[in-house]
């Protein structure tokens, strides 16, 4: 049974401003899956990414013409803490991996999100 207690969001780089210049309905997809976070729930549309970066979630939504992929990565695996790592829009058409720079910037945010983490 949840206690009610709900886990607080620490938001990494410019990963709060980047979603919040999303399209409305992506920013309710995308707050939905981290509400559901906070609650030590999972969305449908989240799934854990692999390798390295197994202990990031990340959430995937599309605008409403469906024609764009937005995505944001996160952390539970911190203490009592969500960290959001990234908000990004996939712009490449090609499969669903996450374009390398992307994947790079997460791996540098988890290392500073476990550096807050640890002092």
């Amino acid at each position: 049974m949840d206690s009610g207690h709900q886990k607080p969001i620490a938001w990494v780089g410019s990963s709060k401003k980047d979603l919040k210049a999303m399209p409305e309905e992506v920013q309710d997809d995308l707050g939905y899956a981290l509400d559901l976070a906070q609650h030590n729930k999972q969305a449908v549309y989240a799934a854990q990414m692999k390798g390295d970066l197994r202990d990031v979630i990340e959430i995937r939504a599309h605008n409403e013409a469906g024609d764009s992929t937005f995505r944001a990565a996160y952390t539970v695996k911190l203490g009592d803490t969500i960290y959001v790592l990234h908000a990004f829009q996939k712009k490449s058409k090609k499969g669903s991996e996450t374009p390398k720079r992307d994947l790079d910037l997460i791996r540098q945010r988890l290392k500073e999100a476990r550096e807050h983490h640890e002092q």
